[in-house]
């Protein structure tokens, strides 16, 4: 497994014409974010699977859950939950290759579910024995498990929000992808009916999106073994959520 450094610059946020408080918030917002990033620098001799499971971000409750939005940035990998003009979690995400896009348009999150299971990809297993298939390749006589897609959020008949292995180049087939210590914060953020915006770029994306730093790479790290996705092991397999 090699180490992954990530270096990170200091933008310079541009006021906001006409809206000061908004500025003001934003600035406040990214203090906080920059403290992760100053974090994540000092452990930059040795990056490994530690520092990416210890990745997290600040995470903010709406006063009125009926006035949140989601909006995603395909080309930054970026979601911005907001209530109103207030940012309630600022995130970096993986997002679908350009083989496999996700989905752009509006939508609402339609069903939320924490233990999740892929119905055509996952485990199949016989005993102590395990492999990692789609189910139509399920030896005869094995059971079958699917992919764990803990926190599923589904925007869209087979696509969702989801805790995933990020990397920083697109990587999935349309889902989007959360850091498993951030996932449960946005679960808790959106409800059935929150409405989802996707397109190629925000315009938070020059603002709050600047300074957010992304965790370590997953593709160097070691997976987990089959029988920890075959338990309920990755539904849990996150910091217990805060929020500010």
């Amino acid at each position: 497994m090699n180490d992954f450094c990530v270096f990170f610059t200091k933008n310079t946020l541009q006021p906001i014409a006409g809206n000061i408080s908004y500025v003001v918030r934003m600035k406040k917002y990214l203090l906080i974010v920059s403290g992760i990033a100053a974090a994540l620098l000092s452990s930059c001799t040795n990056m490994s699977s530690g520092s990416y499971h210890s990745y997290d971000l600040p995470a903010k409750k709406p006063s009125n859950p009926s006035n949140v939005r989601v909006k995603v940035s395909t080309s930054n990998q970026m979601v911005y939950v907001m209530e109103g003009q207030t940012p309630l979690l600022v995130m970096p995400v993986s997002v679908g290759t350009a083989k496999t896009p996700t989905p752009k348009g509006n939508f609402r999150i339609f069903k939320k579910d924490h233990y999740h299971r892929a119905n055509s990809h996952g485990y199949a297993y016989n005993g102590n024995q395990s492999v990692k298939t789609y189910i139509y390749k399920k030896p005869a006589g094995w059971k079958f498990k699917g992919t764990p897609m803990p926190y599923w959020c589904e925007f869209k008949q087979h696509y969702g929000f989801h805790t995933g292995w990020m990397k920083h180049a697109p990587c999935t087939h349309g889902c989007i992808r959360m850091h498993e210590n951030v996932a449960p914060k946005f679960y808790s953020l959106v409800r059935v009916g929150t409405p989802v915006n996707i397109a190629t770029s925000q315009p938070e994306d020059a603002t709050l999106g600047r300074n957010v730093p992304r965790p370590p790479d997953a593709g160097p790290l070691k997976d987990y073994p089959n029988d920890f996705y075959l338990g309920k092991g990755y539904f849990t397999k996150h910091k217990t959520p805060t929020y500010n």
